[in-house]
């Protein structure tokens, strides 16, 4: 699944777009090691990651959750998913157009 988060720790990241990830299909081949994670405050509940390498955002690589999102733009290949939803929508600054169909939610998105 691929989304898009407008809130603001997401745009700071340059990383708005996540595929989100199963975690037993997920696997380090290198550079485990080099992953630096910041803790989140309410309201947001993801972790974030960055290569401490070269400052590259990844989203919440390696989580102990079942699913967790990895930015979209470090994959090399298409994942083959399309943006389903846009999350923190309240947050997004004026300059910034959504333009799919999409779902739109305020904040994180309700199961529904």
């Amino acid at each position: 699944m691929m989304a898009t988060c407008h809130c603001s720790r997401c745009r700071k990241l340059g990383a708005s777009t996540f595929v989100f990830v199963k975690r037993e299909t997920f696997r380090w081949i290198a550079g485990d090691d080099a992953v630096v994670r910041f803790q989140p405050v309410a309201p947001y509940k993801y972790t974030r990651a960055f290569c401490g390498t070269c400052g590259t955002a990844l989203g919440e690589v390696g989580s102990d959750a079942d699913s967790f999102p990895i930015a979209a733009d470090t994959l090399d290949v298409d994942p083959g998913v399309r943006v389903r939803f846009h999350e923190f929508v309240a947050e997004k600054p004026a300059w910034v157009m959504i333009c799919d169909d999409a779902k739109q939610f305020d904040g994180h998105p309700v199961k529904g």
